[in-house]
């Protein structure tokens, strides 16, 4: 009975002892894959900064092309003021961007290659499908086109949105976003 009772005792004793060493490798895992993710092995296209928990380089989350692409992506089929007709604009969702590095903040500042600024707020990207544009017409945004990455707001979708205000969010030639 003791010999029963003593291999039920050890039995008891490994289960409890391999549940805690799961969940402590289980946790480890997450806060792994939480705080960080690969660097990028392309040309950086985007910098993102500011409050955020996901990093790929020190403070910091860099994208290149290839990951930008690997994010959930969105086709804006609109006009605006600095294109001649309807353009069909791609690119990956703005909230996609912020849910990737874990942004906690109110104000998306978006900074483009002169170091022209402007403030989105994160309610934007939730409200609206804004991308960060990285083609029009199926053809790479370059910098003489506004790229390589370009606000862009449904304005044919949502008229209303097409107003001073949200023009001077839809930056072109984007380069970094700070979540403040």
């Amino acid at each position: 009975m003791a010999r029963q009772l003593n291999k039920k005792l050890r039995w008891y004793v490994a289960s409890v002892c391999m549940g805690f060493a799961t969940i402590v490798f289980a946790t480890i895992s997450f806060a792994t894959t939480a705080s960080a993710f690969n660097a990028p092995t392309g040309r950086v296209v985007l910098e993102v900064g500011g409050n955020i928990e996901i990093t790929n380089v020190g403070d910091e989350a860099h994208f290149d092309k290839a990951m930008l692409e690997a994010l959930s992506q969105h086709t804006t089929i609109t006009s605006t003021p600095w294109h001649d007709g309807v353009v069909s604009f791609e690119g990956p969702l703005g909230r996609a961007i912020l849910e990737a590095v874990d942004a906690d903040g109110d104000q998306v500042k978006v900074i483009a290659l002169n170091d022209y600024a402007s403030s989105i707020p994160v309610s934007d990207f939730y409200d609206h499908d804004v991308i960060l544009a990285m083609s029009a017409d199926g053809k790479p945004l370059r910098v003489r086109d506004h790229g390589p990455l370009f606000v862009i707001y449904p304005f044919d979708e949502t008229p209303s949105l097409l107003n001073e205000e949200i023009l001077t969010r839809s930056v072109w030639q984007v380069k970094r976003v700070v979540i403040e």
